[in-house]
C-alpha cells in the first residue's frame, strides 16, 4: 500500500510541473524539488521500520555495530548523491551530475575500508584454524 501511495505523490508532482511549464517555467524545478524531498520523507518512515527490525536482527546475531553502522552510511551516500544527481539532470547539469556520481563512488569506497580490513581478519582468522 505504501508503493501505492508513493506512486501517486510522484504522478501528482509530475502532473503539477506539467502545468507549471505551460503557465510558470521558473518554478518547474521547485515542484519537482518540493515533490521529491515529500517523496523522500515519505519513504523515510517507512524505512524506519526496517531498520529497527535490522538494528535487533544485528544485535541477536552478535553482528558488530560498527560495520552495520558503516553499511548504512555507505547506503546513505549511494541515495543521497543519486538523488541529488537525479535533481541536477532534472536541471539540465549532466556533467555536473556524471561527477558527483563518480565523487559518491570514490567517497564509498573509502568509507568501505574498514569492512574490507574486517573482512581480511575474518579470513586469516579461518585460516589459523585450519
Amino acid at each position: 500500500m505504501y508503493i501505492v501511495r508513493l506512486c501517486c505523490i510522484a504522478v501528482i508532482t509530475a502532473v503539477c510541473a506539467l502545468i507549471l511549464k505551460n503557465h510558470k517555467s521558473e518554478l518547474v524545478p521547485l515542484c519537482l524539488t518540493a515533490g521529491g524531498i515529500i517523496m523522500f520523507l515519505y519513504a523515510f518512515d517507512y524505512l524506519t521500520e526496517s531498520i529497527e527490525f535490522i538494528r535487533s536482527f544485528t544485535q541477536n546475531a552478535g553482528i558488530d555495530n560498527d560495520i552495520v553502522r558503516i553499511i548504512f552510511k555507505i547506503i546513505g551516500i549511494g541515495f543521497l548523491v543519486e538523488l541529488t544527481a537525479s535533481s541536477v539532470k532534472d536541471l539540465g547539469f549532466e556533467s555536473v551530475a556524471d561527477k558527483l556520481i563518480l565523487c559518491g563512488k570514490i567517497i564509498i569506497f573509502v568509507v568501505s575500508v574498514p569492512i574490507l580490513n574486517s573482512t581480511y581478519k575474518i579470513i586469516v582468522s579461518l585460516i589459523n584454524l585450519v
